[in-house]
């Protein structure tokens, strides 16, 4: 609680935390006290196993982003599979609308995954930055990940989808991703985290916030 509340003194406009199956990162009573104390709307990070899902609508966060999830990873790798996934995502998303709960889709920057979304009933995807928060500054493969990021955006606001993007943004690699016209909504976290580590969590967040203004 006191980290959220030095975030939202910092200017951050919303907090992100990932309820995982094996509860590695937050214990569900933890969210539900920040999603009743924070004056900031807390987005729910959450895969869409059926315990999960029946805790989020229970809970009643403003914003639940519905990532893969395995396991055996660090974090999250790679974006939803909506195609794959889409009857049952229909009924996911439709059961969160019920509940007046906005839902996000975290998704790789590829068209037909773009498409799906929408047919799924989203109103929100999330752009998996990965790939390019991966790459090289000042390299062709990194001028291509931005080129695809920047038209996916593009692409999902003309189906009528909100766009945000996160996933390996820090402080040197944001800039280009904040400067796309059509982005509402950047999710950044362990940039920040780490940095907090030497200048304290407000300041980290202040840096940020700064950056993404400019």
């Amino acid at each position: 609680m006191d980290a959220a509340r030095a975030c939202e003194r910092a200017g951050a406009d919303s907090i992100v935390c990932h309820l995982r199956e094996d509860r590695r990162h937050i214990q569900d009573r933890d969210v539900a006290r920040l999603i009743r104390a924070l004056p900031i709307p807390v987005n729910l990070e959450m895969s869409i196993a059926p315990e999960i899902v029946a805790i989020a609508r229970w809970l009643k966060p403003r914003q639940v982003t519905l990532v893969p999830e395995r396991r055996q990873e660090l974090t999250t790798e790679g974006g939803l599979d909506v195609v794959r996934l889409a009857r049952r995502l229909r009924r996911v998303v439709s059961g969160f609308h019920e509940e007046g709960i906005d839902v996000s889709l975290f998704i790789d920057p590829v068209r037909r995954q773009l498409q799906a979304a929408a047919d799924v009933g989203a109103k929100i995807v999330e752009l998996h930055t990965g790939r390019y928060a991966n790459t090289r500054p000042r390299t062709k493969q990194r001028v291509r990940e931005l080129a695809m990021l920047s038209f996916s955006a593009r692409h999902a606001e003309g189906l009528g989808l909100a766009v945000a993007a996160g996933h390996g943004l820090d402080y040197e690699n944001v800039r280009n991703i904040a400067a796309m016209p059509v982005l509402e909504e950047l999710n950044i976290g362990f940039s920040i985290v780490s940095r907090a580590l030497f200048i304290g969590l407000e300041q980290a967040v202040r840096e940020m916030k700064a950056l993404v203004r400019r």
